[in-house]
């Protein structure tokens, strides 16, 4: 998803562009955007009109309210401090699978792992990053790819943290019960071993055992905002998220995790991502897109 500087829409600001239940004007189009982009850093242009028109008049109907001129009155005030953070979580794109780009996957389990969990076993401390995790696949099947190679590894000190924007879907991540078509790219012996199905709301869903989830926390944390940790990570997994922000924001994502990520560490990124700017220089590609960090850390915490 993207959202649109003000500055870059040039023509006439009432102008529609797109109409049903309320128009939405070039106008309206600048100021949600403008507000996406300094809350999310994400990029939107003209072209994504048809989008926002169908994920937010709902909401705008939800509100009671008239129009896209009246919500954007609200969500630009105080008193629509919530309405604002509801407009991100519905802008926000969730799309993401079990196992998705099984290559890191595969990567993470003969490349990584290994050295990681005869550390944890000495004695040591692991953490593993999954930034921008949606509902909860992304990390479960880091926590299911660690599991798989060491099923007592609660006993030692190694953790995956989870984070994302969106509150909503934080709560569904940590729920950890989905649909049949989201074990698809499970394997049956680990849908056996790690998932029980179970009755939500009349509907039958595949609940992720508690030796997965006590592996993972979630967090809502903004990417863009501060960071309340200072690292290091020996693996960081950000797939398909920083495409959507502009290149000057890109290759500032790019810069802090590679001040996150401990020596030799691992950064996981999406299928149409690169490494950039001055970042690019610490990391090795190491495949496709897989990246070794190689920069020297600065400090380790807790």
């Amino acid at each position: 998803m993207t959202s649109v500087p003000a500055r870059d829409l040039r023509q006439s600001p009432d102008e529609c562009l797109a109409s049903g239940e309320y128009p939405l004007t070039r106008r309206d189009l600048s100021e949600i955007a403008a507000m996406i982009y300094a809350d999310a850093g994400i990029y939107l242009n003209e072209t994504k009109a048809s989008l926002v028109y169908s994920r937010l008049s709902k909401h705008i109907r939800a509100l009671g309210l008239k129009g896209f001129r009246d919500y954007c009155q609200l969500v630009s005030s105080p008193e629509g401090a919530a309405a604002r953070k509801e407009m991100l979580s519905h802008l926000t794109t969730n799309f993401t699978r079990f196992f998705r780009e099984n290559h890191h996957f595969d990567h993470l389990r003969t490349e990584v792992l290994p050295a990681l969990l005869d550390r944890a076993r000495s004695g040591g401390r692991v953490r593993i990053w999954s930034a921008a995790c949606s509902d909860g696949q992304e990390p479960y099947s880091i926590a299911l790819t660690v599991l798989s190679l060491m099923p007592n590894v609660m006993d030692y000190d190694f953790r995956i943290l989870a984070t994302d924007i969106d509150p909503k879907i934080l709560a569904t991540a940590r729920a950890g019960a989905y649909d049949a078509t989201a074990l698809e790219t499970v394997s049956p012996a680990m849908r056996k071993q790690f998932f029980r199905e179970v009755e939500t709301g009349g509907r039958q869903k595949f609940q992720v055992d508690d030796r997965v989830k006590r592996l993972v926390t979630f967090n809502e944390l903004n990417l863009l905002a501060q960071w309340p940790f200072k690292g290091p990570f020996d693996v960081i997994f950000c797939r398909n998220v920083v495409i959507y922000f502009d290149e000057p924001t890109q290759m500032k994502i790019w810069s802090r995790f590679a001040g996150m990520l401990a020596e030799n560490g691992h950064l996981y990124i999406g299928h149409s991502e690169r490494v950039s700017g001055e970042a690019k220089g610490q990391f090795d590609n190491i495949g496709i897109t897989t990246y070794r960090y190689t920069g020297r850390h600065r400090g380790r915490g807790a």
